[in-house]
């Protein structure tokens, strides 16, 4: 299958190769005038000029940037992402007001000398942005070159000064609109100050920050002294019941014994109550109760004892807290006393440190618990402030950098190329003219030739001739350089006679060669060399065909019988007194009126024109005259008339042993072909097979040279692109079917 295909590629590029071949003269008289008409239009075009002139664009100052805080000062930007600040400039430069000023001031017309319109000077104009820079380059074309030059340049002139002046008129409304709120902002900034510092003297805040991390140590602080000290009180509280318990006094009790054992006057008592006391023991050692000595120490005693009891009462702040017996302690005791006494002040002490540290402590816990609520507020407030301060240092800088636009004459855009005077026409371009003129003449050349090949329905190649006539190909004659006279017939050669070794001949001599093999049971003596319109070489292949078989040392006759149009006695060069009109009519003998035009080839012309052709060639006398003819000659050639204009042919073809087709290609018209085959059909008539005349390149077939290339001398009908390095051609055998 991909083989069939590959053929058929390569089927369908050989006929349009051969296409193109056969219309290589339309072909390049169709370019050639597309060619000569493009040169024409690019010589007569006026020359134009194109020049060009550039704008750098830098930071534009604009009102939104003038007065916005959040923008920065001479920010070009777009407000979509889509648009681009370059391509907004562009359509600016083409706005009408500055177009429309360009041509009032330079006076621009067009061809009828109207001014210029808008449409038609932006057709003249070209904006484009240099990649990758901000750069615009505006060009325009005229065909005057200073005109083209001084469009661009003031054109870039008026939209520098329209750039300039709507930079002013914002910088205006940018200034008022900052001499307005900058006392608001201002006066807002003199606000969040005063909130600010009301703040910070209602709740004493000096750096909250710094205050939450020292109020966490002073609680961490407090929480361990408060153990501490609560754990001394402990320790007091459990010395002070230990000395109570020891001296069974209780804590008031050991107070007052304190101070009683300070008084003087109790302390007088008591050393002369111990006093009496001694003695009385010491009496009783000696004497008896009932001894005077004893009962008067007894009443002593007794009487010490109540006025002791009296200066206790006196100094105690208690009535009766203290006995009269405990004032009697040793010095043990005292000591002990003296030891509770200092217990219980520590004691005392310790638990009002121990109440000062947890109300110090819950303070500070219920600061440190606001902390988070003035923080938050105090933040607010110095954001309200920053906000203010930098609103107002914003507006401030902005109404300073507009009063410095307002006072200068710059732009955002300046010139950076200015547009010089063009010396180059743009256009025409002749060579791309010349070249478009050739690529279209060729395509239309060949379009010409494919529509001439459509409309065309001769044949042309052998492989049409195959398919409409189904008969065998016998021989090929390929095509000879030849003249015409002014009727407009072939004067043909005799290239068998006159060139014996070129391809012409061979192909004859094939062309012969062939036919002795198309019957074998009896010899082929009569042939009638048939085609079916004129034009197509039956003459010449009838009589080239009988130099080649005489060269073969057969004895031919060469019979005219195209009456109407005989030119075998051009061919031969011969007159035409008598010929076979005459024969027929008896005017001569047969014998006395054949010519020897070569050794073993005579030749009987056609002879005079008689009024009816067809009666005398289909008359008995022709009958005999080809009968006798048969028997003196080895063969008989007929020339006949053409099919398709009479039907003196066929009647030929009847008393001939068979019938030789000629078909010459673009001469034969497809329908005339199967007119001549079905003419030749219902007639019965015996075709011996058909030869190409005239065949050529373009042809599709290729005449085979027995001898193996062509003589110098003869007519290359190939173009001798077929020759090897020794100038030979080769071509296909052909086989008989």
């Amino acid at each position: 299958m991909p083989s069939n295909q590959e053929d058929q590629n390569s089927l369908d590029l050989q006929q349009y190769s051969l296409i193109m071949k056969r219309r290589w003269l339309v072909i390049t008289a169709v370019t050639a005038s597309v060619f000569g008409l493009s040169a024409l239009i690019a010589i007569k075009q006026k020359p134009i000029y194109e020049a060009e002139g550039k704008l750098l664009f830098s930071k534009t100052d604009r009102v939104s940037s003038l007065t916005s805080p959040s923008a920065q000062v001479g920010e070009l930007s777009s407000l979509t992402q889509l648009s681009s600040p370059l391509d907004t400039e562009a359509e600016v430069i083409r706005s009408n007001p500055i177009v429309e000023k360009t041509i009032t001031s330079l006076k621009l017309v067009d061809k009828r000398g109207i001014p210029l319109e808008i449409d038609d000077f932006l057709k003249k104009m070209k904006i484009k942005s240099v990649r990758g820079t901000d750069i615009l380059a505006i060009s325009y074309k005229s065909s005057n070159p200073k005109e083209a030059a001084d469009v661009v340049n003031l054109l870039m002139r008026y939209y520098l000064e329209n750039n300039i002046r709507i930079n002013q008129t914002q910088a205006t409304v940018a200034q008022k609109f900052l001499s307005k709120q900058l006392p608001e902002v201002e006066a807002r900034v003199v606000k969040s100050e005063a909130a600010l510092r009301r703040f910070k003297e209602e709740n004493r805040v000096i750096a909250l920050d710094q205050e939450a991390t020292k109020g966490v140590d002073r609680l961490a602080g407090l929480s361990d002294q408060i153990t501490q000290v609560q754990a001394n009180l402990t320790d007091a509280e459990t010395r002070s019941q230990l000395l109570e318990r020891q001296l069974r006094l209780n804590s008031q009790q050991a107070v007052d014994m304190g101070n009683l054992s300070q008084s003087k006057s109790v302390q007088e008592v008591l050393t002369e109550y111990q006093e009496t006391e001694n003695e009385l023991a010491v009496a009783h050692t000696r004497y008896t109760n009932e001894h005077p000595a004893i009962a008067s120490l007894t009443a002593k005693e007794a009487a010490l004892k109540k006025q002791l009891e009296t200066r206790i009462i006196e100094n105690a702040d208690r009535e009766k807290s203290v006995s009269s017996q405990n004032l009697g302690m040793g010095e043990l005791k005292q000591t002990l006393l003296a030891q509770l006494v200092q217990s219980n002040v520590e004691r005392s002490a310790l638990a009002n440190r121990v109440t000062l540290l947890q109300n110090a402590y819950a303070l500070s816990q219920r600061r440190l618990s606001v902390l988070p609520q003035l923080q938050e507020k105090q933040q607010q407030l110095e954001r309200q402030l920053q906000v203010a301060r930098s609103t107002y240092e914003e507006l401030l800088k902005r109404s300073q950098e507009v009063e410095v636009v307002v006072n200068q004459n710059v732009g955002n855009a300046r010139v950076v190329s200015t547009a010089l005077l063009p010396k180059k026409a743009v256009s025409p371009k002749i060579a791309l003219y010349l070249a478009l003129g050739g690529f279209v003449g060729i395509l239309l050349g060949v379009g010409v030739a494919l529509m001439l090949e459509a409309m065309d329905q001769s044949l042309k190649t052998l492989e049409q001739a195959q398919q409409l006539l189904g008969y065998p190909l016998l021989g090929t004659i390929p095509h000879l350089g030849q003249k015409t006279k002014n009727d407009g017939e072939t004067l043909v050669e005799l290239p068998v006679r006159d060139n014996p070794y070129s391809g012409a001949s061979s192909a004859f001599e094939m062309l012969q060669t062939n036919l002795d093999f198309t019957i074998s049971d009896k010899p082929l003596k009569v042939i009638a060399v048939v085609s079916s319109t004129p034009g197509e070489g039956r003459s010449f292949v009838a009589a080239n065909l009988a130099v080649a078989k005489a060269h073969m040392g057969r004895r031919i006759l060469l019979v005219d019988a195209d009456m109407r149009h005989s030119c075998q006695q051009e061919i031969w060069k011969l007159s035409n007194p008598v010929g076979l009109s005459n024969v027929l009519v008896g005017q001569t003998e047969f014998r006395n009126t054949t010519q020897e035009v070569l050794v073993n080839l005579d030749l009987l012309t056609a002879g005079t024109i008689p009024p009816n052709p067809a009666a005398l060639l289909d008359s008995q006398r022709m009958a005999l005259l080809i009968e006798e003819a048969a028997k003196d000659y080895d063969c008989v050639i007929i020339d006949t008339p053409a099919l398709s204009l009479f039907g003196d042919a066929l009647m030929l073809g009847k008393m001939a042993d068979g019938i030789l087709l000629v078909v010459r290609p673009g001469v034969l018209d497809c329908a005339v072909a199967k007119s001549t085959k079905m003419m030749l059909e219902q007639a019965r008539s015996r075709v011996l097979g058909m030869v190409m005349n005239g065949v050529t390149a373009d042809s599709g077939f290729i005449h085979y040279n027995q001898k193996g290339y062509y003589d110098k001398n003869s007519s290359d009908a190939y173009g001798g692109k077929l020759r090897n390095g020794k100038g030979e051609l080769k071509f296909p055998n052909i086989r008989i079917s």
